[in-house]
């Protein structure tokens, strides 16, 4: 018993070191993280078009 409360003593202690990012630290990373997601997602979408349509030419001869 003894050790799980010094346990939570030194995880307290240690949460407590914890820095927060600012309000505009999280908007601006969240709108870098759907920028980059969106831009992987057109260029596969992309990818996925022309490699689609060089099956169907090379492939299925249509």
């Amino acid at each position: 018993m003894k050790s799980l409360f010094s346990f939570l003593l030194l995880a307290k202690g240690e949460a407590l070191k914890i820095t927060w990012p600012s309000r505009e630290q999280v908007v601006r990373y969240t709108l870098i993280v759907l920028s980059v997601s969106a831009a992987v997602a057109v260029l596969l979408g992309t990818l996925d078009s022309f490699f689609g349509m060089l099956f169907k030419k090379i492939i299925l001869g249509e």
